[in-house]
């Protein structure tokens, strides 16, 4: 063969070659987005919320986008800084509490304050949507917001002494992650102590408190079945408030994203998907309150009379945020009007 010939058929077989070669180069590998949070993976928000959401906006993105969930804090930092990082673009999705910062968001703070939202967490995401643009955006500068939801509300946790009128917190020290759930304690003659969820077990077992305003879904990942003996409760599942809670993208990297993988979150994240987040933290509840009684422990649904004398001692912290938030010049008594109308639309 001639150097000629051998320099032809290289070429054609190079010919041939390059494009099965060149095919998987071009072929677009996913888009990668780390999402953020505070609770362990069994937690019922991680299992049940967290990463069924993942798999739906990847499926609706036909691969283009992959959501790693990293749950526990395992990217570093603390639960109030998680707002910052997603922020700052050190993460590119959070699940957060937003009371952990509460001063970036007052008028969401609203949806917590005391029998605004009762007992229907489906109702009071719905609420949140539809007041979203014209009330609560403004809050959420530098990312946008997936979804907003609320948790079933805060029942009363005690270690060892049952609750059944306000004066039998009196004096009694309780975790609240919330300004608004420590004027909600302070209303009943409690002290509230403002941590983080993760760090509840260890400040029970060490008597750093003597209760906690926290959901029952929490009891099975807290273990706070084994450390609590008493929940209380209204008749219906009517709570004492409830947390904000928001799943927020970095802004810039939103806007990175293309439009199909845009429309894959929107699409994932839209009115029905605020309406099962409702229904998820609804039916975590029966797990927690079942696996209290399995252990012997004492579920107290207060009276219709006994709830009335909670929301008498109550109905003055919604005056106090509404005077609070005034000072940033924001319509409390409006928000409250709106909020309470449009649960109640939301709950028929």
């Amino acid at each position: 063969m001639t150097i000629s010939r051998r320099k032809f058929i290289g070429a054609a077989g190079a010919a041939v070659a390059m494009p099965s070669l060149a095919g998987p180069a071009r072929a677009q590998a996913p888009v990668t987005l780390k999402l953020h949070h505070f609770l362990g993976p069994k937690a019922p928000a991680h299992t049940a919320m967290l990463e069924p959401w993942a798999k739906r906006v990847e499926q609706a993105a036909g691969g283009k986008v992959k959501i790693e969930l990293y749950p526990s804090m395992s990217l570093g930092g603390k639960p109030p800084d998680l707002i910052k990082q997603v922020r700052d673009g050190v993460v590119d999705l959070v699940w957060t509490v937003n009371g952990y910062t509460p001063a970036l968001f007052p008028r969401s703070e609203v949806f917590e304050l005391p029998f605004v939202h009762t007992n229907n967490p489906q109702a009071t995401n719905l609420a949140m949507r539809e007041m979203f643009d014209k009330y609560l955006a403004s809050e959420y500068a530098g990312t946008k917001v997936m979804w907003l939801h609320v948790h079933a509300g805060q029942g009363i946790h005690m270690v060892d002494e049952p609750v059944r009128k306000p004066d039998d917190l009196k004096g009694k020290k309780m975790r609240i992650p919330t300004r608004t759930g420590a004027w909600i304690l302070e209303a009943l003659g409690a002290t509230p102590i403002g941590m983080p969820v993760p760090d509840l077990p260890q400040a029970l077992s060490k008597k750093v408190v003597d209760g906690a305003l926290v959901p029952w879904e929490i009891i099975p990942p807290l273990k706070l079945h084994e450390l609590t003996k008493y929940q209380i409760e209204g008749k219906g599942r009517v709570r004492f408030g409830t947390t904000t809670f928001q799943v927020s993208m970095n802004e810039a990297k939103w806007k990175s994203l293309s439009p199909d993988v845009q429309k894959a979150f929107l699409d994932s994240s839209g009115v029905e998907w605020w309406r099962e987040v409702g229904k998820i933290w609804t039916n975590s509840e029966d797990a927690g309150i079942n696996l209290v009684k399995k252990a012997g422990h004492t579920h107290i649904e207060l009276s219709d009379a006994e709830l009335a004398v909670f929301r008498t001692k109550l109905e003055p912290v919604v005056q106090r945020w509404i005077d609070e938030v005034s000072k940033k010049d924001i319509n409390g008594k409006e928000l409250v009007e709106v909020a309470r109308q449009t649960i109640a639309k939301y709950s028929k």
